[in-house]
C-alpha cells in the first residue's frame, strides 16, 4: 500500500537535513534552512511536493504544539498580570500598524479596501518564529518576553475578526453584526467550559495518570487534551491554534506543567518544521528575482514602520528604552498568521496575483531576517541606548526605567542556589540541611508519591524528569552552585549527569550511589563527588569499633575524612592515582576558576592570540594558563596564541565561562 505523502515527508525532511548540515557549519539558523528547502521542493522550483494540502495539515499541527506549549509558559496567573499590556499595548500595535499601513497603500494608488486590508497582513507579527527563538534563549519570561508575548497574543486573538471583516471589505456580506454577535456568545461559552475544565476536570484527570507512573498514559492523555481543547474551538469557529494555547493555560495551573511541555517539545520540534517549509513552497521564485529591487525596498519600508509603531508601543506603555528597543527588534517581521489570512483575502478577490506575491516575498524575507536581528539585539540595543541623545530624552527614559522597575523585579531569578534532584531520604536531608542554613534551593522529583510529601511539606519542587534537560533548564542549573543527585537509579543518574555538564561547566556536581563500582563511570562523566553507600555504611561500622577501641575521636574523625579525601582509596584501589575534580571551584560570589577543553578549532578563538580573540573584551574571562601536552603555558600576555587541544584555565562569571565553553567544543 502505497502512503502518497510518505514521500514528500522523506524528500522535504531530507533535504532540510542536507541544507541545514551546511547551513550549520556557517552558522546560519535552521528555520532558514526549512524556508529554502521548502523554496527549492515548491512548485515554482523543482515541484518535489505532490501532497501540498496534507504538508499543510502537518504544519498545522506544528502551530497547535506551538501555542500549546506558550500557554502552558504563560499560565493564566501570568496572563493576567500582563492582561494591560496585551490590550493596550496589542491594540495601540495592531491598530497603528493598520492606520499607517492604509495611508501609505492609498497614497501609492492602491485601493482602499485592499490598503486596510494590507494593513491587517501587516499588523501580524510571526508567533512561531519569534516564540520559538526566545524559548531557545530562554527569554520568554524577560520583561521583553513578555511584552512581545502580550502583542504576539493580541494580534493572534485579533485574527478571528479580521477573518469575519475580510468580506466585509470585499463587499460580500451584509450582516456583519450578527455575526460578530454570534462569535462573542461562542466566545463566552467556549471560555466558561475552559474555566470548568482547568477548575475541576484537568487536576482530577492528570494526579490520576500520574499515580499510575505511567509515562505513555502521561503523554498520551497530555496530546489528547491539547488536540480536543484546539477541536473545540475550532468547531465554534475560532482558530485551532487559539485552542491550543487555552489547553497550555489550563495545564499550566497544574503542578504537572514542566513535565507536559518536556513531553511535548520533540513533537512541536518535527511538525513546526513543516510549516516553515509549507511558507517557502508558496514563494515563485521567477516573480521574486524579476522584481527583487522593489521587494527590498518594500521590505525596509514594511520594517521601519513596525518598528516605528512598536516603539511608540512600548514606550507609550512606560516601559525602558531596554526593553522598547528589544522588542522592537522581535516583532518586526510579517507573521504565519497573515499568511493565513492573505488566503481569505485571495478567495475575496482583495489581494490581486501580483500584490499577493509581493507579500509572500516581503513575508518570507522578514522571517528569514528575524533568527539573525534576534541574535545580535542584545548589541544593537547596547551601542542604541549608548548613542549621545538630548538630555531631556535621556532623562525621560530614566523616570521610565524607575517606573518599570517593580515589574522586572517581579521576574523569577534563580542564582547561586542549590538543587536537589530526587526526594528521596537523602534529598529530604539535604533540603533540610539547606533550610537550616539558609541556602536557597529547589527539588524536583518524578516520582508522584515524593512530589506531594514535598508539595505538603511547602518544599519548592518542580515535577519532573531530570534526564530531560527542559526540567534542569527550568531549574536555573546553569546558575546553580551545587547540584545533587540524590536517586537509586544508576542509568538515570549518568544521563543526568550528561546533561547538567551540557548545561553547566561551573556548578559543583555532588552524586550519591550505592555502589563504589560507579564511582569511576561518574566522575569521567563530569561528576566533581561521588559518594557510594556501601563505603560510608562501612564508615559508620568502623568508627564505632574504632570508639570502643578507646580510639581518640580527634583521631577518627581524621581517619575518616582521609578516606573521603582521596575517593575512598584506603578502601579499595580504583584509579592509579589521586582524583582530581574535573573542576575546581574558587568561592568568590559570581565567579569560578575552571578549566575548559579547546576542542573545536573551526571558530573565532583557535589560533588567535589572546587579544584577536577578545577573551576579556568579548567574553568577560581571564586567562590565567595553558597547559599544552604535558607543558604549562604560564607566562600569558596579549600576544599568547590559542591553539586546539589546548586546556585552558580561565577566571570569570559563570554564564560567561559557559557560553565560551559552548564555543570551544560545538
Amino acid at each position: 500500500m502505497e502512503i502518497p505523502i510518505l514521500k514528500d515527508i522523506v524528500v522535504v525532511l531530507g533535504l532540510s537535513i542536507i541544507i541545514i548540515l551546511l547551513f550549520q557549519k556557517i552558522k546560519v539558523p535552521s528555520l532558514l534552512g526549512f524556508l529554502i528547502a521548502g523554496i527549492i521542493a515548491g512548485p515554482y522550483v523543482f515541484n518535489l511536493i505532490s501532497s501540498q494540502h496534507e504538508v499543510e495539515l502537518l504544519s498545522e499541527i506544528g502551530i497547535i504544539f506551538l501555542l500549546f506549549i506558550i500557554g502552558i509558559e504563560l499560565s493564566l496567573k501570568g496572563l493576567a498580570s500582563i492582561k494591560k499590556t496585551i490590550l493596550l499595548g496589542g491594540g495601540m500595535q495592531v491598530g497603528g500598524t493598520i492606520l499607517l499601513t492604509a495611508l501609505l497603500s492609498t497614497f501609492m494608488g492602491i485601493p482602499l479596501n485592499t490598503a486596510v486590508f494590507l494593513g491587517f497582513l501587516f499588523s501580524l507579527s510571526s508567533t512561531a518564529i519569534v516564540l520559538k527563538l526566545f524559548q531557545e534563549k530562554g527569554e520568554v519570561s524577560s520583561p521583553h518576553g513578555r511584552v512581545s508575548v502580550a502583542i504576539l497574543i493580541f494580534q493572534d486573538i485579533v485574527v478571528v475578526p479580521m477573518m469575519l471583516l475580510t468580506p466585509l471589505l470585499a463587499g460580500k456580506s451584509d450582516n456583519i453584526l450578527e455575526t460578530l454577535g454570534i462569535l462573542l456568545v461562542k466566545i463566552i461559552g467556549v471560555g466558561f467550559v475552559i474555566y470548568i475544565l482547568a477548575l475541576y476536570v484537568v487536576p482530577y484527570i492528570f494526579k490520576m495518570v500520574i499515580k499510575t507512573k505511567n509515562r505513555e498514559l502521561f503523554i498520551l492523555t497530555t496530546i489528547v487534551f491539547c488536540f480536543g481543547v484546539a477541536w473545540l474551538t475550532s468547531s465554534v469557529g475560532l482558530s485551532l491554534a487559539l485552542g491550543a494555547f487555552f489547553a497550555g493555560l489550563i495545564i499550566s495551573e497544574s503542578d504537572y506543567s514542566h513535565q507536559a511541555t518536556a513531553n511535548v517539545l520533540p513533537f512541536r520540534e518535527i511538525f513546526i518544521s513543516f510549516f516553515f517549509i509549507s511558507v517557502g513552497s508558496l514563494l515563485n521564485i521567477n516573480f521574486f528575482f524579476s522584481n527583487i529591487l522593489i521587494i527590498l525596498l518594500l521590505v525596509i519600508g514594511v520594517i521601519l514602520l513596525k518598528m516605528l509603531v512598536l516603539a511608540i508601543t512600548v514606550l507609550s506603555l512606560r516601559y525602558p528604552a531596554r526593553t522598547m528597543f528589544l522588542t522592537v527588534f522581535s516583532l518586526f517581521q510579517v507573521g504565519e498568521f497573515s499568511l493565513l489570512l492573505s488566503t481569505v483575502g485571495v478567495q475575496n478577490d482583495l489581494l490581486p496575483e501580483n500584490i499577493y506575491q509581493y507579500f509572500l516575498a516581503i513575508s518570507i524575507l522578514t522571517m528569514g531576517l528575524t533568527p539573525f536581528v534576534m541574535n545580535y539585539a542584545e548589541r544593537f540595543t547596547y551601542y542604541l541606548i549608548k548613542l549621545p541623545i538630548p538630555a531631556r530624552v535621556r532623562r525621560r527614559l530614566d523616570n521610565v526605567k524607575r517606573y518599570s522597575k517593580t515589574e522586572e523585579a517581579a521576574i523569577e531569578d534563580k542564582k547561586d542556589h542549590l538543587v536537589i534532584i530526587g526526594y528521596g531520604i537523602n534529598g529530604k536531608n539535604i533540603s533540610k540541611a539547606a533550610k537550616f542554613a539558609q541556602i536557597p534551593y529547589v527539588i524536583t522529583d518524578l516520582d508522584p508519591d515524593a512530589f506531594q510529601q514535598a508539595k505538603q511539606n511547602g518544599e519548592p519542587i518542580v515535577y519532573g524528569d531530570a534526564t530531560n534537560p527542559v526540567i534542569l533548564k527550568h531549574l536555573h542549573v546553569q546558575e546553580a552552585r551545587v547540584i545533587v543527585i540524590a536517586i537509586s537509579d544508576p542509568d538515570a543518574t549518568k544521563k543526568i549527569i550528561n546533561v547538567v555538564r551540557s548545561l553547566t561547566q561551573t556548578a559543583t556536581l555532588i552524586v550519591r550511589t550505592r555502589y563504589v563500582r560507579e564511582i569511576e563511570d561518574n566522575i569521567r562523566l563530569g561528576a566533581d563527588e561521588v559518594i557510594p553507600e556501601e563505603f560510608e555504611t562501612s564508615i559508620e561500622i568502623f568508627s564505632r569499633v574504632l570508639r570502643k577501641y578507646l580510639i581518640p575521636h580527634d583521631e577518627i574523625q581524621s581517619f575518616i575524612n582521609q578516606i573521603r579525601s582521596s575517593d575512598y582509596e584506603m578502601l579499595t584501589k580504583i584509579k592509579d592515582g589521586p582524583h582530581t575534580p574535573a573542576y575546581q571551584h574558587l568561592h568568590i560570589p559570581n565567579k569560578e576558576i575552571v578549566t575548559l577543553s579547546v576542542q573545536q578549532g573551526n571558530n573565532s578563538i583557535v589560533g588567535k592570540s589572546i587579544e584577536e580573540a577578545g577573551l576579556g573584551k568579548n567574553y568577560g574571562v581571564t586567562l590565567l594558563t595553558i597547559k599544552r601536552g604535558a607543558n604549562y603555558i604560564t607566562h600569558i600576555d596579549n600576544n599568547t596564541i590559542i591553539e586546539q587541544g589546548d586546556l585552558l584555565y580561565l577566571f570569570g562569571n559563570p554564564t560567561n565561562i559557559n557560553q565560551l565553553n559552548k564555543l570551544l567544543s560545538m
